[in-house]
Order: C-alpha cells, then sequence, then structure tokens
C-alpha cells in the first residue's frame, strides 16, 4: 500500500477531497480494514466522515454501489479506485464545475496502451456511442479512468446487471445503460493532468518515480490531506498544527510546510 512517503490510499481520498466530497465510504477486503481503520479513524481530524465496509469476494468494481446502497441513501456519489492517482493544477476545480447534477459522467485519457481498458467510443461529431472492456482491437485511444460520478439510480442499475463472463458486475456494463439512456457526459483529461494506474508493481514503481521527482523539485507534498482540508476550511490553524505534531520529523510533514 505504501508509495514514496505516504500510503497509496492517501492519492483517491486527496481527489475526492478536491472535489469538495466530505463523506467518504472505504470499501476493502475483511482483513485489510483495521489497517485502513487505524490509519484514517473516522476522519474528524479532517473535518470529513470517513465510513467503512467490506468485500468479501471480488466481483467486480461495480459491486461497491451494492455494498454501498445503505450508505449512499439515494445520493449521488463519486466513485475512485483505490490504485489511481490524479494530479495537475486546477484538478480540484475541475471536477467540481464539470460535473452533472443527474446521469454518469466519466472521465477518459489518451493511452498508448487502450486495450488495458475500457475503452470510450466517439462518433464523428465527439459524442460518446459505445464503451468497450478490454477490446482486442480498440476503435480509440481513450481510456476510462478510475474515477466516476453516478446520479442516485446508480445502485438500482447496479441490481439488474448481469455478472460477465468473469462472473463480475462490470462498471462498463453500468456505464452503458447510462449511456444507452442518453444520460452519459464526458470530460477528456489534458496533458496537463496526470493519471497513474497503479495496478501493476511496474505501474507502482512508476507512479512512485513520478510523485518522488515532482515533490523533490517542487518542496510541495502532492495529497497532503490537512493542506486540502486547511484550504476547504474544514479545519482551522489550530486544527492544522495539531495534526502536524503528529507527523513530527516525518518526510510527510515537511514537504508540507
Amino acid at each position: 500500500m505504501p508509495i514514496y512517503n505516504k500510503p497509496m490510499i492517501y492519492y483517491p481520498i486527496s481527489t475526492l477531497m478536491l472535489a469538495g466530497i466530505r463523506e467518504i465510504l472505504i470499501i476493502t477486503t475483511p482483513q485489510d480494514q483495521p489497517k485502513f481503520r487505524d490509519l484514517l479513524g473516522d476522519g474528524r481530524q479532517l473535518g470529513i466522515e470517513f465510513h467503512y465496509e467490506t468485500q468479501v469476494r471480488p466481483e467486480g468494481i461495480a459491486q461497491a454501489f451494492l455494498i454501498a446502497e445503505k450508505f449512499l441513501n439515494g445520493d449521488s456519489c463519486m466513485l475512485i479506485l483505490g490504485d489511481n492517482i490524479f494530479h495537475g493544477a486546477g484538478l480540484g476545480n475541475q471536477l467540481r464545475n464539470t460535473i452533472a447534477s443527474t446521469g454518469a459522467h466519466i472521465f477518459t485519457y489518451q493511452v498508448a496502451n487502450p486495450s488495458e481498458y475500457g475503452v470510450l467510443n466517439l462518433n464523428k461529431e465527439g459524442v460518446p456511442v459505445s464503451i468497450e472492456e478490454k477490446p482486442i482491437s480498440p476503435k480509440s485511444k481513450l481510456a476510462v479512468t478510475g474515477l466516476y460520478f453516478f446520479d442516485n439510480k446508480v445502485s438500482e442499475i447496479a441490481k439488474g446487471i448481469s455478472p460477465s463472463a468473469r462472473n463480475e458486475i462490470e462498471i462498463t456494463s453500468v456505464i452503458e445503460r447510462y449511456l444507452n439512456n442518453g444520460e452519459l457526459t464526458v470530460t477528456h483529461l489534458s496533458r496537463g493532468i496526470a493519471w497513474l494506474d497503479t495496478g501493476t508493481p511496474k505501474s507502482l514503481h512508476d507512479a512512485g518515480t513520478y510523485v518522488r521527482i515532482i515533490e523533490e523539485r517542487t518542496g510541495q507534498n502532492i495529497a497532503c490531506l490537512e493542506e486540502i482540508a486547511f484550504d476547504n476550511s474544514w479545519i482551522d490553524q489550530l486544527q492544522f498544527n495539531e495534526r502536524a505534531k503528529s507527523f513530527k520529523n516525518s518526510y510527510y510533514l515537511r514537504t508540507s510546510d
């Protein structure tokens, strides 16, 4: 789980916080949940709320909407995969300003190896027409990243999705349902935004290198949860200082000054 100078989970949480989200459900394996609870607590130290649920068996990304149904309680939501890193100037404003209030909204990124991802296909007018999960012969290079917005219908839609050949409730099937209903909007992330999928040992190493270079060159910390909370006025200066004391002599504190 660790990457460079902080746990990997800090990165997806920071993206949600930049989007203005203060109630976060963390879905883990049963054996890992105590570690996450010990690391993150209930979120009060950041002016937010952390809740926890477990996924007993890995049965697809969209299973999250079944596990989280009670937590969502009919509200819309943003889902981010725990092994995804998003970084770039203005990312928070982009997330806050581009997401529709209804339907589904996805974020795509041009990649060299689209067959390793879910791929979004557009028509000549740039309108989404189809989505494919890891196609052998992809029709575009627009990979669907691990960051999604869904309205309050998503849990019911997920219930109606039949498991795929991999015996999983595919997130692409949920997105496709919104697409077919004319309720899908898209943001194509620009070159100025970095998207790192750390699902393999090599990609995790690459992400750690990226973070190290940026932090060492700028002297600023990527994904400092306390900084985001303070900038959003979710915690005050005294609370920020108290958090800083808990990281005494650590690299995390030093690069957050």
